[in-house]
């Protein structure tokens, strides 16, 4: 019996489609998942179509992870706005940091925005944890003097509460992230003009982190507000430093790199780690899961590993099981800081400090979908590191680590790269 070409033909198109599709599918599991967040209901929608190749991704010959390029940092390009481009007015704008460090850089961008709008002195914010009491001065964990000096001609700073701004004479005012001018237009300087202070709740309708299509006419104070104005204030910032150079020091047979893994088990414990429909999709991963995910994108077993749980727990035992060197803050954490920074459970010292070590890591792979993983890829974006894994329940004995890098980088759609170019 012949054999007719069309039907070979038609049967290897078939095939490579069903193979690119299975492809699609284990890429966009992870980034679009629905997130409630404080404040206000959202969506997480986030883009993790077919990657791009683009050429910044090589893998280390010695550990089969990932090792980014020299050449590829990028430089702040936007333009810093001038003071006397808006009329001052007397009134303040007050708030408070909530929730997290990977929540203040939104909070922050949204005050100063509203406040250079308004022509407003911005009041010096109060930090809030989650636990009740757990309140904090801005230069506990922040520069201050960072803080002040960064925004100096572009928005009034006050360090302290103005004396005259009392519950009677200020009104809350709610704010989405990433709010626009037409929206202060409307909902924020009516309200401003008839009290003459207002205190600013910022709310997430999503976590959405991708650039705007169209720049608007406030992109260059945000861009300022959210990656030129926080720096931690300087034992914290010794302490991430120190911890970040003993993992280092611990990865001398792994090229110097380590991963940081946003893993908590009481975050892992809420939401389930289950997939979503027949996609494949998933909220969140576990510690075997994640082992899996390492193990199969050939990541050495000798590689360090930073989890974002501060203390032992069994659960994490699978990890480790694979990866010996897989460490809590609790055993990297240089033992005279521990009492300061550790020993109060839940703290924001603890978040802080884990923002950072993973926006600092070779490599971070987050195991919760959220505002931590947006954010701290856009930290990662500003000082050229690139390695950020989407984890997937991977099929077969093992796959290629630059599969996985988070679609913001692949398709530079995060909003980090409307500020840097």
């Amino acid at each position: 019996m012949g054999v007719d070409l069309r039907q070979v033909v038609a049967g290897i198109l078939t095939i490579t489609m069903f193979v690119m599709l299975g492809n699609m599918i284990k890429r966009d599991h992870f980034d679009s998942v629905e997130e409630k967040l404080p404040g206000g209901g959202g969506n997480v929608n986030l883009d993790g179509s077919e990657l791009e190749e683009q050429g910044l991704i090589s893998h280390s010959k010695k550990s089969g992870g990932l090792s980014m390029e020299d050449g590829h940092y990028l430089k702040p390009c936007w333009d810093k706005p001038n003071l006397d481009d808006v009329e001052s007015t007397e009134g303040f704008v007050t708030f408070s940091l909530t929730n997290g460090p990977e929540y203040h850089v939104s909070q922050i961008a949204d005050a100063v925005v509203v406040a250079r709008y308004l022509g407003a002195t911005l009041v010096l914010p109060d930090i809030r944890g989650t636990n009740p009491g757990d309140e904090r001065n801005f230069g506990d964990i922040y520069d201050v003097e960072n803080f002040v000096k960064s925004l100096d001609g572009v928005v009034k700073v006050a360090k302290d509460q103005p004396s005259e701004i009392s519950t009677r004479n200020i009104a809350v005012v709610k704010v989405p992230n990433r709010v626009t001018e037409d929206y202060i237009v409307e909902h924020v300087e009516p309200v401003y003009k008839q009290k003459g202070n207002i205190r600013l709740v910022t709310y997430f309708p999503s976590v959405n982190m991708r650039k705007s299509v169209k720049p608007s006419s406030t992109s260059s104070v945000a861009c300022l507000a959210m990656f030129g104005s926080l720096q931690l204030q300087p034992e914290i910032q010794e302490v991430v430093d120190s911890m970040v150079e003993r993992l280092r020091t611990l990865s001398r047979k792994s090229d110097g790199q380590f991963i940081a893994v946003d893993l908590r088990v009481d975050m892992l414990e809420k939401k389930g780690c289950h997939e979503n429909g027949d996609t494949g999709r998933k909220t969140c991963y576990s510690a075997q899961e994640l082992a899996e995910f390492l193990k199969k994108t050939r990541f050495d077993k000798d590689t360090p590993v930073y989890l974002t749980e501060s203390r032992w727990q069994s659960s994490l035992d699978a990890l480790k099981d694979l990866f010996p060197k897989t460490y809590t803050k609790e055993s990297i954490m240089p033992a005279d800081k521990k009492a300061t920074f550790l020993d109060l459970e839940g703290s924001e010292y603890e978040k802080v400090i884990d923002f950072y070590v993973c926006s600092q890591s070779d490599v971070f792979v987050p195991a919760i979908s959220g505002l931590f993983y947006s954010n701290v890829v856009g930290k990662r974006i500003a000082a050229g590191r690139i390695q950020t894994l989407v984890p997937a329940n991977i099929r077969g004995s093992s796959a290629s680590a630059s599969d996985f890098i988070t679609p913001y980088v692949t398709k530079k759609n995060h909003l980090a790269y409307s500020c840097f170019c």
